[in-house]
């Protein structure tokens, strides 16, 4: 995709925001000096602090070396703003690019999504790992220091499982076939990941992904290396195994998550008490189909672990009771309520999970093959952890509890604050209203409403019957009997 030029001079770009944009250039400055839109140029100009912006500088051989309208940093802002706006189309990013171009009167940019598409299929899958890296890390730093009082202040991670769904290809099928359940040829393929999040900041850590037919532990394998020595893991009953705590062990990192449902747990049993419903268990070692007989053979005859019987009274409420399973066997250091109330916090996952795909549309991903769907994921959790830095940004600077913020508020406030600074000609007015904007989303706060609990139902139906073969086979053809007919029913209405 080319701008239509009267000279030779390289293509034009929105240099007019330099003091932004660093990595666009400096070669088109005067062409659009004094554009003042709600842009993508909003997107990286507050956003962009979140990592280095050399990472998006145009590299000087290989994809992204020459000079286009979809450099590579401006790729990358595009689909961040494509997916800030709901998953929209690639169309609508292509019409802001084409009206930028034309309020200058800068050349023409071709009408066609191809060249957006093909520019977003060359982005270095490397590069938007470091990215999604890099604005972890800048969430963590920027999240208030009160948010992390429990079990001595120590790293908070959570990990748990989704999923999203994928176009009906042949290579995404061959990769990530569809539920067995369903009739052959029906259904979409789905991806499976598992996610690694921070209790402090909400923001991702890391991912890792499989099909359907990829166990959550498996996918658990591949997280290991991004756990550090003095990290407390919190799952669900998918984690209370002895495999996770055994290897979680090893690598210095305890465990906190409810019992499995496949262990009987009787307190008469156990190797010592430490308080009513808390004592230490001395768990053996088993078979496992996750690990191979050499990695099986180097995990641990025994361990000791500590499990606590909770019981939880909300009145109102029927009582819950569940087993917790810990590594943190010190009751003095790590009290009994502490670890209740750290692995009772872990819903915050959850409504991470539905930020990603209720409210920026990672419900269904439009990747054609499986690396495009690998890219596509990515920018989708790079974009939620941005969301999520400013929000820890307004946090810290209104000092008000990260947790009480609205994710969606952000965004939405966000959004329309952007068309407020993209007005402000002077830096002091910026800077000011950005001030402004972290007001708004620390007084938007959310409501108190203790035990609340939505049922896991959906209420949409649907007048359609159910796709029970492939769709080729359920088509309805047009025939030539079909044919007479309908022509026989346009002359009879034609009659006067």
């Amino acid at each position: 995709m080319h701008a239509s030029t009267t000279t030779p001079a390289p293509t034009p770009c929105f240099a007019a925001w330099q003091s932004w944009l660093a990595p666009l250039g400096h070669s088109t400055a005067a062409t659009f000096r004094g554009l003042r839109q709600l842009t993508l140029a909003q997107i990286e100009g507050r956003l962009g602090a979140a990592f280095p912006a050399a990472w998006l500088a145009q590299n000087s051989k290989a994809e992204h070396s020459r000079e286009r309208i979809f450099t590579q940093a401006r790729t990358v802002w595009c689909w961040f703003w494509q997916v800030f706006q709901a998953h929209t189309s690639c169309r609508e990013v292509v019409r802001q690019v084409q009206a930028l171009f034309a309020a200058q009167g800068a050349g023409h940019v071709d009408a066609g999504t191809a060249g957006y598409c093909q520019a977003r299929g060359k982005l270095p899958l490397a590069l938007l790992q470091k990215l999604l890296q890099a604005t972890f890390a800048s969430a963590e730093r920027a999240a208030p220091s009160s948010a992390r009082p429990l079990l001595g202040s120590r790293p908070l991670r959570v990990i748990d499982a989704s999923g999203a769904r994928l176009p009906d290809t042949k290579p995404n099928r061959a990769l990530y076939p569809p539920s067995s359940n369903l009739p052959a040829g029906t259904g979409f393929p789905y991806l499976r990941m598992a996610a690694l999040f921070s209790l402090h900041s909400g923001a991702l850590l890391a991912q890792a992904t499989g099909s359907l037919l990829t166990g959550e532990l498996r996918l658990f394998l591949q997280l290991l290396p991004h756990l550090h020595p003095g990290d407390i893991l919190l799952g669900d009953r998918a984690y209370g195994h002895y495999l996770v705590a055994a290897l979680l062990q090893a690598a210095g990192v305890d465990l906190i998550s409810t019992v499995s449902r496949t262990r009987k747990v009787d307190f008469r049993r156990a190797h010592q008490r430490l308080g009513p419903n808390d004592a230490l268990f001395r768990w053996q070692k088993g078979k496992t189909v996750v690990l191979d007989a050499a990695a099986w053979a180097e995990v641990p005859k025994e361990l000791t672990v500590r499990l606590l019987r909770v019981h939880l009274h909300r009145p109102g409420f029927r009582a819950q009771s569940f087993i917790l399973v810990t590594t943190l066997l010190d009751p003095v250091a790590y009290p009994a309520h502490q670890l209740v109330e750290a692995y009772t916090r872990r819903w915050r996952l959850e409504m991470s999970f539905d930020d990603l795909k209720t409210t920026l549309g990672m419900e269904s991903l439009r990747g054609q093959k499986p690396a495009q769907v690998q890219k596509e994921l990515l920018v989708f959790l790079t974009a939620h952890n941005l969301v999520r830095w400013l929000m820890a940004t307004a946090a810290s600077d209104q000092g008000v509890a990260l947790e009480s913020i609205s994710f969606k508020g952000a965004l939405d406030s966000f959004r329309q604050w952007s068309q407020a600074l993209a007005q402000c000609r002077r830096p002091r007015e910026r800077a000011a209203l950005w001030q402004q904007l972290l007001a708004t989303l620390a007084a938007d706060i959310l409501p108190f409403r203790p035990g609340r609990t939505e049922p896991r139902a959906v209420k949409k139906r649907s007048k359609y019957p159910h796709l029970t073969q492939p769709r080729r086979q359920a088509i309805d053809r047009w025939s030539r009997t079909k044919r007479r007919r309908m022509a026989g029913v346009a002359k009879r209405n034609a009659r006067p």
